[in-house]
């Protein structure tokens, strides 16, 4: 099953289309900026029974340099499986959309960064054929965030630097700075922020110290990780109206985004008494583009 901290890794992209753009500057890419991105469907699955799907797909589209695809990649551990995966993802979107293709790994520790960023060949040293080089984003090379102006800056980008230094010594320090800095913020702007941020940092130590720190410095905020710190101090036994108020989260994350709920998605969402796989729902409602993308083949 897709962990919270993989998701947040790439979907920060989706939540914000601009990030890319602004990141490549600090990596060195001689990219122009884009006067479009678009999220594209990130199913790569042909005809035979295999899926294959990249974790999140954008469109820039520049006016000088014309338009890429960008695959961008969460990867939480080293996998030998994993060059051949992606050589795969390349190969086909440049043969469907036939525009040039890049490939963005985001790590959370040095190792997985530094194993992601070496160049792999699909063939024999003298015989190269594909070769497949990713840009890596993480620990090594994401800015280190603690200035509460900065963060305020650029809430996503801080957001990814705290997720990919989710281990480091300095992650407190990013966290305050986040904190202070969503203050004052508008609901709609703080609350994928702040979701991003807790499923970034997982179950570590940062995670918690995260939860404490919306709980206090955001009081007045009532985001969905405030709700679920107060459900846990709640008596054993309200399993029904804590799904019942999940489903009821899930809607009104769509409806204040101003995405068409289809009668069928609604039943499927208030029907639902699984808490675990309704929290999953309200975290895709964060960012997909139409209601039913909230459910995966996962969810069958």
């Amino acid at each position: 099953m897709v962990s919270s901290t993989h998701e947040a890794m790439h979907r920060i992209f989706q939540h914000d289309l601009r990030l890319f753009s602004r990141l490549s500057g600090m990596l060195g890419l001689p990219l122009p900026p884009p006067v479009e991105v678009t999220v594209l469907p990130t199913d790569l699955t042909e005809s035979a029974p295999v899926e294959r799907r990249v974790d999140t797909l954008l469109r820039l589209d520049s006016a000088d340099d014309g338009s890429l695809l960008l695959a961008i990649e969460a990867q939480g551990k080293k996998d030998t499986a994993k060059p051949a995966s992606w050589a795969y993802y390349t190969a086909y979107l440049w043969t469907k959309y036939r525009l040039p293709t890049a490939l963005l790994v985001v790590c959370q520790d040095r190792g997985t960064a530094e194993w992601a960023g070496r160049s792999v060949c699909s063939g024999p040293p003298h015989m190269p054929t594909l070769t497949i080089q990713p840009v890596v984003v993480g620990p090594h090379n994401m800015p280190v965030i603690t200035d509460q102006a900065e963060a305020r800056a650029d809430l996503a980008l801080t957001t990814l630097s705290a997720i990919t230094h989710a281990g480091d010594p300095d992650i407190d320090a990013i966290l305050k700075a986040l904190s202070t800095a969503l203050q004052g913020v508008p609901d709609e702007v703080a609350s994928p922020i702040i979701e991003f941020t807790a499923q970034g940092l997982g179950n570590r130590p940062a995670g918690e110290f995260w939860r404490k720190l919306v709980a206090v410095d955001l009081s007045f905020y009532k985001s969905f990780i405030s709700e679920e710190i107060r459900d846990e101090g709640r008596i054993e036994g309200r399993a029904e109206g804590r799904t019942e108020g999940r489903a009821e989260d899930v809607l009104t994350v769509l409806d204040a985004r101003g995405i068409p709920v289809p009668d069928s998605v609604r039943e499927r969402i208030t029907s639902c008494t699984d808490l675990d796989q309704l929290s999953r729902w309200l975290r895709r409602a964060i960012t997909v583009s139409a209601a039913e993308d909230i459910f995966t083949t996962e969810d069958a």
